[in-house]
């Protein structure tokens, strides 16, 4: 089972197309030492494609160790001190500057065909109801077209389903809430196409990562992490993003997991306040 789209470019073989630099920083205020664990790194597929890796910086510096969770991502341990804590870091990435891909012939497995591995990608999650809104997936894209034109339907419905503002956040909205209330931010759209995918027995998983402004116009407001998911068909994961709805170049992933729950960016174990939160995601023009 293949598990991109297409094979990354790599700084020892051809001249990559884009580059990319990608970071971002964290500001938190804790009025004790707070554990957190942080899904912050670029995901362990692209590692190939870094020429500059992505490390983890700490102000002030503190101890931090490094696993892999159930889901293959790469996680980190800190216990920041009382006070002023800062995240951050700068990577510098090759990417092949290939558009998401397309694959209009990929046909969808049935249920008992479909890999062990997809299969926790089928059922309900935290933000993912999918005994809320089955009858409704079943009535809407039950009798249409199968594989990638059904999850493209899903796609469409979706984006034109929800109205996108960032001020319509709330991170505890599950899907049957945002297919209710009809609007929300990128992991809203995400965590509803992934629901109606489930529903009619396409294996769906949340993306979490990078997606600047490249190559098309800026986009007027604050950058911030994506949310978007990849659907199983035929014999591999292809990318989905119903919020924007149109293949995008230069596409970073960080982690995978079966909804936003899977891949905080941050799960703090005490009180604490976010003070700052800055993305950047520009693409290094040559010269």
């Amino acid at each position: 089972m293949n598990d991109e789209q297409h094979p990354p470019s790599s700084p020892s073989g051809p001249s990559p197309l884009l580059q990319m630099r990608l970071g971002f920083e964290m500001v938190y205020d804790c009025p004790a030492p707070t554990p957190m664990i942080l899904a912050l790194n670029i995901h362990a597929s692209r590692a190939a494609d870094l020429v500059q890796p992505d490390l983890l910086m700490t102000s002030p510096p503190v101890p931090v160790s490094a696993y892999h969770d159930l889901f293959g991502n790469w996680c980190s341990r800190v216990v920041a001190p009382t006070g002023h804590f800062v995240l951050s870091t700068s990577a510098l990435i090759n990417d092949n500057g290939l558009a998401d891909a397309v694959a209009p012939w990929a046909m969808q497995v049935p249920v008992e065909r479909l890999p062990e591995s997809t299969l926790v990608y089928l059922l309900g999650s935290r933000y993912c109801e999918t005994d809320q809104l089955s009858v409704i997936a079943w009535q809407r894209f039950g009798h249409g077209s199968t594989g990638w034109a059904r999850v493209q339907a899903i796609c469409d419905f979706v984006h034109q389903h929800i109205e996108f503002g960032y001020h319509h956040a709330r991170r505890t909205r599950t899907a049957w809430e945002a297919y209710n209330e009809g609007q929300g931010v990128c992991r809203d759209y995400a965590h509803l196409a992934i629901t109606l995918c489930r529903c009619m027995n396409i294996p769906a998983r949340y993306c979490t990562g990078y997606l600047g402004d490249i190559r098309i116009p800026a986009v007027p407001a604050p950058m911030d992490f994506a949310g978007w998911f990849e659907a199983f068909l035929g014999d591999q994961w292809y990318t989905f993003d119903a919020r924007n709805n149109t293949p995008r170049i230069g596409r970073v992933l960080m982690a995978r997991g079966r909804d936003a729950c899977d891949v905080a960016l941050t799960n703090t174990f005490g009180p604490n306040t976010l003070t700052r939160f800055t993305v950047w995601a520009d693409e290094v023009l040559p010269g």
